[in-house]
Order: structure tokens, then C-alpha cells, then sequence
């Protein structure tokens, strides 16, 4: 079934939302964002919708704004000083941006793994609970069945429940990467945001987390972005393809890889640049 969403430009200047295929609810809805490191504009006017328990994959070349997109989705490029945001972010169609939503709370919802895995030097378990802890879980036992539960979704229980108390920089790259996984989904998130997860592994460890992400996209709904477009083939449901801060086009990964609407995603991911 062909997918209704459209890119940027064929959104109506009466600023409505990108429409979404009939069966899909949405979770995530970015509605003409703009972002700016000081003077300099990352992102231009951008609006797409992402829906509930998808994979959405963001693809363009270096710089093209694509991770900053993704940090906007759950308020961590506030961190960076003399930054700000035009336009508005809704999860669940509520402004995340707004001035009575906590910004602790949309981390807990909207979780973050890294391109580069950061484990904490500190015990696999300490890891995966640290999250509960700072929202306040103290209880021994809720925090052991939480720790295993995150680590059973990140496919690695089996691989560590022997060593729970052991150091996770003990660990290989990979498990490392799936650790911060598991940290992640440790705080019951409803979003899970990737940046390039899969990018500093090898090929073994790199299938591992491809496979893992066909297994909680039941679960979460995933926003990945990818430098490499052979895995956002494999894994993604939607594509969206960014050029110099814009969403060029955004659609089903099939149509948007095999009959692309806009020269210059042909010219992508035809290879011919990037």
C-alpha cells in the first residue's frame, strides 16, 4: 500500500500536519521546526509525523541535520548553550516544548542510545538501574526484575546473567552497545531514539542490533538515524531523506528507496553523492 505522507514542500502553507497512513497512529508529530546553533540554521522548516510501534530511519549526508533532528525529539539539545528551536514537537500531541511539561519526564519517555557505546564505569546492574533509580525506585527487588526484563529486551541477559555485578567496560563492543540499549529501555520509555547505534561495531555485533530493533519496534516506537543506507533498507518502515537542514522526502523505505519522488533522494540513494 502506498504511503500518504508528503515531504516539506507539498505541505499546504496553512501549516497542517503531514498526513499519515490510515492505519497508523501517530506518536511523534514535528510541525514546521527550525533549529539554530547561535546564528547558524541547522534545521528548516521540517515537518513529519512518526507513527506509533514504526522505525523511522533518517538518512542524508554528513552535517545535513539529521542527528540535531533527533535530538530535538526529546529536548537534549537543550543542554547545548546558545541554542534555540522554532516550531513544535508533540508527542502524543502535546508540545514537549511546553512550559508545564518537566523535560526529566520526556527524557524518561523519549530514550537515547548513542552512536558511540557509554556504559557507565560502573556494574552491568548499576548500569541498566540507574535510570530507575533516579526516578526513584529503591526497592531491591523491583529494581533486579527490572534490570533483567531490560536486559532481556536488549538480548543480553543470557550472555551477562552471571556476571551482573561485574564492570560493563569489561564487556565487548557490541554487548557494551546493548548495555546502553537496555539502560535505555530500563526507564519504560514509549519513544526509542538511535543515533547511528550500529556505527562504531562490526558486522556480527552490527546484525545483532538490526535484529534486536525488529524486536522492539513491537514495543517502542524507533527513530534511527543511519549513515548507511543498506540498514535503513533492511530495518525502517518510513525513511526520511534531510539535505542542508531540509526533509526533502519522507515516505514508506520501499517507495522512498526504489521510486523516489524527489531528484535529489535519487541522487542519494543512488550513490552519486554523500
Amino acid at each position: 500500500m502506498r504511503s500518504s505522507y508528503v515531504t516539506t514542500s507539498e505541505k499546504s502553507a496553512g501549516g497542517e500536519n503531514p498526513p499519515v497512513a490510515d492505519e497508523a497512529v501517530p506518536k511523534l508529530e514535528v510541525r514546521d521546526l527550525s533549529f539554530f546553533y547561535g546564528e547558524t540554521q541547522a534545521l528548516d522548516r521540517v515537518s513529519m509525523t512518526m507513527p506509533k510501534n514504526r522505525v523511522t530511519a533518517l538518512i542524508g549526508p554528513s552535517g545535513c541535520g539529521k542527528s540535531t533532528f533527533l535530538r530535538t525529539l526529546n529536548r537534549m539539545n537543550e543542554t547545548i548553550v546558545n541554542t534555540r528551536h522554532v516550531g513544535d514537537v508533540l508527542l502524543d500531541g502535546v508540545d514537549i516544548y511546553g512550559r508545564q511539561v518537566d523535560a526529566v519526564e520526556i527524557h524518561k519517555r523519549v530514550g537515547m542510545v548513542f552512536q558511540k557505546s557509554n556504559p557507565f564505569p560502573k556494574s552491568i546492574f548499576d548500569n541498566v538501574s540507574y535510570g530507575p533509580r533516579i526516578h526513584g525506585v529503591r526497592n531491591k527487588a523491583k529494581l533486579t526484575r527490572i534490570v533483567e526484563k531490560s536486559l532481556r529486551r536488549a538480548s543480553l541477559w543470557d550472555e551477562v546473567k552471571d556476571r551482573l555485578y561485574q564492570s560493563a567496560m569489561d564487556l565487548s563492543g557490541g554487548q557494551q552497545q546493548r548495555v546502553c540499549i537496555a539502560r535505555a529501555l530500563a526507564t519504560s520509555p514509549e519513544v526509542l531514539l538511535m543515533d547511528e547505534p550500529a556505527s562504531a561495531l562490526d558486522p556480527a555485533s552490527t546484525a545483532r542490533i538490526e535484529d534486536l530493533i525488529f524486536e522492539l519496534r513491537d514495543r517502542y516506537t524507533i527513530v534511527i538515524v543511519t549513515h548507511n543506507m543498506q540498514q535503513a533498507a533492511r530495518v525502517s518502515d518510513l525513511t526520511a531523506f534531510f539535505y542542508e537542514g531540509r526533509l526533502i522526502e519522507f515516505g514508506e523505505t520501499n517507495e522512498v528507496f526504489t521510486r523516489p519522488k524527489e531528484e535529489k533522494t535519487e541522487q542519494y540513494v543512488s550513490g552519486r553523492f554523500g
